[in-house]
């Protein structure tokens, strides 16, 4: 499994063992990995008789919601000073799958405000300095992954229940496509044979993921396909976008764009895939990034549209029109694909 300094995971396990108050935090936009770390961890504390709070930033999708745990969910958006006061009260603050608190906008002042001791656990590239403990390895599957690894290499294995692996098996295969993308090292199967033995059905937690859409979510991948899917040949590449008012004529709801940006890549010769979406509630377009093989989809999402991320899964925003957003994607498709020629 990925390793730690040792000096690192003895201090983890102190300030776990001395304190008994602990907030969970994660970005926005909270996906599967986000929600199955935190609420992994946050059943492990409970398991050894701590008292842990999960606070996520704003709303999480639909299929995520069967998830052992989500009813004491703490969101910002809508209890600003309940989350405020949790994490002011918190003995330790983790914070899980993100780099920078600015990822988790309404939190990020009282993450910054805090007093508790704060601890980074994340795969994301050039974490911030903003945590007492870092525990970040940007070649991990997902958060979820190094949230294992750190309660195995802590001997807190027994302490972790089928809940507990059930949100971070989650965590693992949303994060990895269900195992499709950055899965390819051998603990990562090592670590599902260890979830398995706590008795999770990692088929049903599929299928909960995967298989529980709604009618408006298979109208709307339909509808995106055929009328919203532009095909680059000569740049082995696909765009897809869409507008509030398309969504809006398919009952939208957070969580039915989930996993449209990987479709693309089922087509013969395609390595590269970008999903241009207008905000519901900001005035801005989300740019999700996937490829396959060796395409950087971290370089291009950082060059062009404010983000980064992964080598095969990125994201970023523009700020500006959906239409200016395609411009500025066929451009810079053009220069980066020639620019990576010359090499």
């Amino acid at each position: 499994m990925i390793s730690f300094p040792q000096s690192d995971i003895d201090s983890l396990a102190k300030l776990i063992e001395e304190n008994d108050f602990f907030a969970i935090t994660t970005h926005t936009n909270p996906d599967g990995d986000a929600m199955g770390s935190s609420l992994g961890l946050a059943d492990w504390l409970t398991s050894k008789g701590k008292t842990a709070m999960v606070i996520v930033p704003d709303l999480f999708p639909d299929f995520l919601q069967w998830l052992p745990g989500t009813q004491d969910i703490v969101r910002c958006d809508k209890n600003p000073d309940k989350a405020s006061l949790t994490i002011a009260m918190a003995d330790v603050v983790f914070c899980l799958d993100y780099n920078t608190p600015s990822r988790t906008e309404g939190v990020e002042p009282f993450i910054r405000a805090a007093k508790g001791h704060k601890v980074l656990i994340d795969h994301h590239l050039e974490p911030d300095t903003f945590c007492e403990l870092t525990f970040s390895r940007p070649a991990a599957s997902s958060a979820s992954e190094l949230v294992y690894t750190l309660i195995e290499t802590m001997g807190g294995y027994e302490q972790l229940t089928q809940k507990g692996a059930e949100c971070l098996y989650c965590g693992m295969m949303t994060d990895t496509g269900a195992f499709t993308y950055n899965s390819n090292r051998a603990d990562i199967f090592y670590i599902i044979s260890r979830l398995l033995e706590k008795g999770i059905d990692k088929d049903k937690i599929y299928r909960r993921v995967f298989h529980n859409y709604s009618e408006g979510r298979l109208r709307l991948m339909g509808y995106t396909l055929y009328n919203k899917m532009r095909v680059y040949p000569e740049q082995k590449a696909a765009l897809i976008t869409l507008s509030n008012e398309e969504m809006s004529h398919f009952d939208f709801v957070k969580g039915d764009t989930e996993g449209l940006v990987n479709m693309p890549l089922q087509m013969k010769g395609i390595r590269f895939s970008a999903f241009l979406r207008e905000d519901t509630e900001k005035p801005h377009i989300n740019v999700s990034l996937r490829s396959v093989g060796d395409f950087p989809c971290n370089l291009f999402a950082a060059t062009y549209f404010n983000g980064g991320g992964h080598l095969n899964a990125s994201g970023g925003r523009f700020y500006g029109s959906l239409d200016e957003a395609i411009q500025t994607f066929e451009a810079a498709l053009m220069s980066f694909n020639n620019k990576k020629s010359e090499k």
